[in-house]
Order: C-alpha cells, then sequence, then structure tokens
C-alpha cells in the first residue's frame, strides 16, 4: 500500500498506554487523556510535532505531548516513553511463527520489516 499510495498512505501509529510502575499503579491516567496522544498523532500527520527515533519507531519527545492540566511525575513519563529493546527482541519469535504460517503468501515488505527491525534492535 505504502509503495502504491506514496506519500497519500495513511499514517500508522501504536500505543501502549497499559503500562505499570513497579508499584503496580498506571502510569497514563486513563482513557479519557487518551485525546492528548491523538492530538500528538494529528500533529505529526500535519508535521507539526517532534518525535524521538528508537528502533520500533517514532515516540513523543518531552514537550510533544499536550500535559496542561496534568500532573504525570517525569520518570513516569520516561518509562513511558522507553523502548524496552530486549523485550522487544523477545518477541521476534513469536512475530516470526505468526508470519510462518502465511508462507508464500507473505507480503516481502513485512519479511523485510521484520528482518528490519531485528537490525534495529540489535
Amino acid at each position: 500500500m505504502g509503495d502504491t499510495l506514496g506519500p497519500r498512505a495513511p499514517r500508522m501509529f501504536y500505543v501502549n498506554w497499559f503500562r505499570k510502575s513497579e508499584d503496580g499503579k498506571w502510569l497514563w491516567p486513563g482513557f479519557g487523556e487518551n485525546s492528548r496522544v491523538l492530538k500528538w498523532m494529528c500533529e505529526r500527520v500535519e508535521g507539526t510535532a517532534g518525535a524521538r527515533k528508537t528502533p520500533i519507531g517514532l515516540v513523543p519527545t518531552a514537550g510533544d505531548l499536550d500535559m496542561t492540566g496534568l500532573e504525570i511525575p517525569s520518570s513516569d513519563m520516561a518509562e513511558l516513553m522507553r523502548v524496552d529493546a530486549a523485550a522487544w527482541r523477545a518477541e521476534l519469535p513469536d512475530i516470526e511463527k505468526h508470519f510462518s504460517q502465511f508462507g508464500s503468501r507473505l507480503p516481502t515488505r513485512l519479511a523485510e520489516q521484520l528482518t528490519q527491525l531485528r537490525s534495529r534492535l540489535s
């Protein structure tokens, strides 16, 4: 789809706000605040918000999310934005297993992306 649509291809985002601190508390305040993330996504598409490059893609930089009215400790925000490369590497065998069920029907682009992900995580 990306090759065919070029710059008109839809942007894709992945989020995981269901992360907890070491003491078991939710790091993100809840669904009602997800509009802040959606705002950042729209601003990324418009080219007005920044991001930090990680092995799994781009994540917001410290000042890119609108945190007006929220009091989230900086340590919690740092944890939310942290990419655990070891955990992602541990997921690679499951992704490979899932992909293997498609055999020759697996789009080449997906196989290439998995290879590139593996490389970025090493």
